[in-house]
C-alpha cells in the first residue's frame, strides 16, 4: 500500500515498482484509460539501468542554482527533483555540485528536461539522473522567477506537479497521478505475470501463436473484420499490447 508519510510512501514505492518497468506502468495506464504522461523520447539516463520511483520534487530553472537548492529545502527523503528547463539546449542547468547536493538532501535522483553537464562526476556519484544530453556551458542568463517555479514543472508536454509520482528506467519517463498509484501498480503487476508465464511458454516450446489461438484469430477476423487483435486478446485474458 502506497500509504503513510512521504518518506515512507517513497519507500513503498520503489519497493513496488522494482519489479516493474515503464512499459507495464504505461500499459496499467491506457488499460485503465487514465493519460499516457510520458517525457519525450530524447529525455534518458545517464546510466544505462539507472531506475526512479518517487514523489515528484518540481522546480523551474531561471538560471540559477539557487532555485534547487530551495526546492530542496521542501524535499522528503525519497523525492525525485522534476526540473523544468524549457528542454533548452545550450545549457547544461545541472552539474555534480547540484547532484552531490540532491543526494546529500536524501533524493533518489533527479529528472531533467534540460541538459546536464560534469557528465563524468554524476556518473561517479551514482545517483540516477535522467536528462535531455550534455552540454559544457552552463547557464549565462538570470530570468525573472515565476509564482509557480515550485509548484509545477513541464516535461515536453506534461505538466508535473507535486501530487504526481515519477517512474523512469532505460525505456524512458512517465509521471502518473498519485492518487491512481495502487491501481496502476496491481495492474501493472497482473500484466507482467501474465507476460512472464507467457514468456516461459514460449521458451518451453509453445509459441505465442499457438497461446494466442492466433488461426481462430484470423479466421474470426475474416468474417468480421471489426474484430480486433487488443479484443481477442482481453477474451483470452492474454498480454502483449493495450
Amino acid at each position: 500500500m502506497i500509504r503513510g508519510d512521504p518518506q515512507l510512501k517513497n519507500q513503498n514505492l520503489s519497493e513496488a515498482f522494482r519489479d516493474l518497468s515503464t512499459p507495464l506502468i504505461a500499459d496499467a495506464c491506457v488499460r485503465q484509460s487514465l493519460p499516457l504522461r510520458l517525457a519525450p523520447p530524447d529525455l534518458g539516463p545517464l546510466t544505462p539501468g539507472s531506475r526512479l520511483a518517487g514523489r515528484a520534487l518540481p522546480v523551474r530553472h531561471y538560471g540559477s542554482v539557487d532555485v534547487f537548492l530551495e526546492a530542496m529545502e521542501g524535499a522528503a527523503p525519497g523525492d525525485v527533483l522534476v526540473i523544468d528547463n524549457g528542454g533548452r539546449a545550450d545549457e547544461g542547468c545541472i552539474g555534480d555540485l547540484t547532484v552531490l547536493e540532491a543526494r546529500a538532501a536524501g533524493l533518489a535522483g533527479l529528472v531533467v528536461w534540460g541538459r546536464h553537464r560534469d557528465t563524468t562526476e554524476i556518473v561517479a556519484i551514482g545517483l540516477p539522473v535522467f536528462s535531455c544530453g550534455r552540454c559544457p556551458a552552463g547557464p549565462i542568463r538570470l530570468d525573472r522567477r515565476e509564482k509557480g517555479a515550485f509548484t509545477s514543472a513541464r516535461v515536453g508536454t506534461s505538466e508535473v506537479g507535486r501530487e504526481d509520482l515519477v517512474f523512469t528506467d532505460d525505456d524512458g519517463v512517465l509521471f502518473v497521478e498519485a492518487a491512481q498509484a495502487e491501481s496502476v501498480l496491481e495492474i501493472a503487476r497482473a500484466i507482467a505475470q501474465t507476460e512472464r508465464r507467457q514468456a516461459a511458454a514460449v521458451r518451453e516450446g509453445r509459441t505465442l501463436r499457438d497461446q494466442f489461438q492466433f488461426k481462430a484469430f484470423l479466421a474470426r477476423r475474416g468474417k468480421d473484420p471489426a474484430y480486433t487483435f487488443r479484443k481477442h486478446l482481453r477474451s483470452l485474458g492474454g498480454a502483449i499490447e493495450e
